[in-house]
């Protein structure tokens, strides 16, 4: 349609104004939204409909009109050749992407729905553009008799943190199964930080690297939830029909900070009846800020959704949060909420389970 109009209009004007050199923004609008092809096919019919203008005007083989028509045509192919540079980047840059989330899944495994008592929901966002892990993270496994959960957040953002990130996850994946105590996996964690550190940590950035971490043992059969701080914010507990509370934590350094034995560590043990819901996070949620450099008001906003369950809590909180950043976090930011379900609800639902299959639930 430009070319058209262009070509029209060059006709219509007076004899001394020449519209033809405009016909090159025809290729190069058709490059922002096109392939190479269809950009050599635009630029062929610029060429032409330049030519078509000289031949009207009975100047086609004028010095001033072959001036034109090669100054268009080779416009047109430096178009197209950009136009292809453009795609095979952008072809690159999709398959960086699609190992990048492969390797980010394997690290950051989703949570399950269903553990034990408990139904569970988790959100990830990551500061950095393009990427959907970072410094933040968090892992549940299934032991004997309940649930453990970590949530933590190595210090930095984005991927200069997800080496710490990935030793952490997989020290407690693999030490949860092993260690009776929370102490004693607490202890655990900090030494496979503390040796990771004296491997790898820079010499400009000693000391400077650490990981606060939440470790919580969430009984079957014991309304009650056990806790050890390494220097992570304490979870929010949300009761339908009354506020929310902050358990009152006794916190140790964070992981990489001093080397703490089990005795180091102070378990706190929280309620946590059936219907009641406990949202984890990381200190990237409650430092978001706004526009004017306010803080999000995180308590008094979950306060509200106190009622919802753990999937509809965390995405009120995820639209409520990036109405208040913009859609621009300058931290990574990681929330887990667990809902432990009433009795007669898991009853049911093991009933179910058991009477259409023949096993008992797994999660």
């Amino acid at each position: 349609m430009l070319i058209v109009v262009i070509t029209a209009a060059d006709q219509m004007v007076p004899e001394d104004v020449h519209l033809g050199p405009l016909l090159v923004i025809a290729p190069a609008i058709t490059a922002s939204f096109a392939g190479p092809r269809l950009t050599a096919l635009i630029g062929f019919l610029t060429v032409a409909a330049q030519a078509y203008i000289g031949w009207h005007f009975g100047v086609l083989f004028s010095r001033n009109v072959l001036v034109q028509i090669l100054a268009l045509t080779v416009l047109s192919a430096l178009i197209v050749f950009f136009c292809l540079v453009r795609v095979r980047h952008q072809r690159q840059l999709a398959q960086v992407r699609s190992v990048a989330e492969a390797a980010q899944h394997g690290l950051l495994w989703p949570l399950p729905e269903r553990m034990g008592p408990l139904r569970i929901a988790c959100l990830y966002l990551a500061a950095e553009d393009e990427a959907q892990i970072g410094g933040d993270l968090y892992a549940a496994t299934r032991i004997t008799g309940g649930v453990r959960i970590m949530i933590g957040d190595v210090r930095g953002k984005g991927l200069s943190a997800i080496g710490e990130a990935a030793l952490l996850l997989g020290a407690f994946r693999e030490a949860a199964h092993r260690h009776v105590t929370l102490p004693d996996l607490a202890a655990t964690l900090e030494q496979s930080v503390t040796r990771y550190l004296a491997d790898f940590e820079p010499t400009a950035e000693a000391g400077e690297r650490f990981a606060t971490t939440l470790l919580l043992e969430l009984p079957d059969d014991d309304h009650i939830t056990r806790m050890i701080s390494c220097g992570h914010p304490p979870p929010l507990l949300l009761t339908p029909g009354s506020a929310l509370t902050v358990p009152s934590l006794h916190p140790a350094p964070p992981l990489g900070i001093a080397e703490t034995g089990p005795d180091g560590y102070t378990i706190d043990v929280v309620s946590f009846e059936p219907g009641d819901t406990l949202l984890l996070y990381t200190d990237g949620v409650i430092e978001a800020r706004d526009a004017d450099g306010r803080f999000y008001p995180f308590e008094a906003r979950a306060a509200q959704w106190n009622k919802a369950g753990p999937e509809s809590l965390l995405h009120h909180i995820q639209r409520d949060l990036h109405a208040h950043t913009r859609g621009r976090l300058d931290d990574d930011a990681a929330l887990v909420a667990l809902h432990r379900e009433p009795d007669s609800h898991r009853r049911r639902r093991h009933g179910r389970v058991t009477h259409s299959s023949g096993f008992g639930h797994a999660s």
